[in-house]
């Protein structure tokens, strides 16, 4: 398995020399990089390494052992994945569906807009007036925006407060660390780059207004419990523990995405579960971002009618991409059912551009791996099985298939 890892390092570092955005982070040895990408390998002669190689894991014997048994199954899964993308990239269309069962192993449920409109009814009562819905819910959200002089105070907060939770409950290497930056000019709000050695670093998007809410969002899903704590994870208890070394390269479009997204969604309410976050958003991220902690409460009320608008996003996504709707009518769309201004629906539809159907990781994954910690016994009424659960599933190979 050893050589066959080192294989697939080096196709998905020469795919990365054809997809800038398919190289999420590598931090195994530099040789294997220079190796693999110079000279530079065509799409054909990837795909017949990679038919090759797919052929050498269909011979490997299936082990006994769980964690090697999930090993395998991850490199397949994985390589299948890689052989996905590259007919892509040599121009084969998919549906939306199609290609997100081909990349991330997952299909997401399919919502009728009349789904939607329920949640949206709710909210019109909550929000009475003439003009429309978006524009009334705006008007709202408006008191909620961090201010740029108190941004990084805000969020520096929000971080401590992630890690501290986190740490009562998962052992981290004890270097580990991150740095942020805010940048401008991205089709994202936050990114996590992970540079090995237990380093990441963590870009906040800028372009627009920055609500209260996504301090904790962002804190927890870039950095902790999420994308920092589940690399640094798998870098400690598969690569340096166990030498796998397919794990110093993550592949963006692949099944190992819907674990990434889905555990850094769901780790933000195992981090500040209910009311826990609704007091300490009151008691520290309000007063330190200048805001009413008076108000607090209604607003996380109505932040939990919104985000039953979460599969808005995918809808609008797999119209789009399916040449259903345009451009202008993806963005129209998602202000209309997903309740986003139009300058953040309109930033939403060149995600759709650039990353198409990776959007069902977000909604989709936190959803499936909720239910398989939950089905594990880790659920709210037990918050120590809920970390101890969770803690396993980001130490450990597990792909979407394994959560079902």
């Amino acid at each position: 398995m050893n050589t066959i890892a080192e294989r697939y390092v080096a196709l998905v570092l020469a795919l990365g020399q054809h997809d800038a955005d398919y190289v999420d982070a590598y931090y195994g040895p530099p040789a294997w990089k220079a190796t693999a990408t110079s000279p530079k390998k065509s799409l054909d002669a990837i795909a017949s390494e990679a038919a090759a190689l797919s052929a050498s894991l269909a011979r490997e014997p299936e082990p006994a052992a769980e964690m090697e048994r999930l090993r395998l199954l991850y490199v397949r899964r994985q390589l299948a994945a890689l052989s996905a993308r590259v007919r892509m990239l040599n121009g084969e269309r998919l549906s939306f569906d199609e290609e997100s069962r081909a990349l991330y192993d997952a299909v997401a449920p399919t919502e009728p807009d009349s789904h939607f409109q329920a949640v949206l009814d709710r909210l019109a009562a909550r929000f009475p007036g003439g003009p429309p819905l978006v524009e009334r819910y705006e008007q709202y959200r408006r008191g909620f925006v961090i201010p740029r002089d108190r941004l990084d105070r805000v969020f520096q907060r929000a971080i401590e407060a992630g890690r501290e939770r986190t740490l009562r409950h998962v052992s981290l290497p004890r270097d580990e660390q991150f740095t942020v930056e805010y940048v401008t000019n991205k089709s994202w709000s936050g990114y996590n780059w992970y540079q090995g050695g237990y380093r990441s670093l963590i870009q906040v998007n800028t372009d627009l207004p920055i609500y209260i809410d996504r301090a904790i969002d962002l804190a927890c899903h870039e950095g902790y419990p999420g994308h920092h704590v589940y690399n640094a994870l798998l870098e400690k208890h598969l690569v340096r523990d166990r030498g796998w070394m397919e794990f110093t390269v993550y592949a963006l479009f692949s099944p190992q995405s819907l674990i990434a997204e889905g555990t850094a969604n769901f780790g933000i309410e195992v981090a500040f579960p209910g009311r826990e976050r609704v007091e300490f958003e009151e008691t520290v991220l309000f007063p330190e971002a200048g805001l009413d902690p008076d108000r607090a409460a209604d607003y996380y009320e109505v932040q939990g009618l919104v985000d039953q608008l979460a599969y808005a996003g995918n809808e609008a996504a797999r119209r789009y991409i399916n040449r259903e709707i345009d451009a202008a009518q993806a963005t129209a769309w998602l202000e209309r059912h997903a309740l986003m201004a139009h300058d953040r629906a309109a930033q939403r539809v060149r995600f759709f551009d650039q990353y198409r159907s990776y959007v069902i990781n977000y909604n989709l994954g936190k959803d499936m791996v909720r239910r398989y910690i939950e089905s594990r016994g880790g659920t709210a009424d037990d918050p120590a099985k809920r970390w101890e659960e969770f803690e396993r599933l980001l130490s450990s190979p597990r792909l979407p298939a394994d959560l079902e």
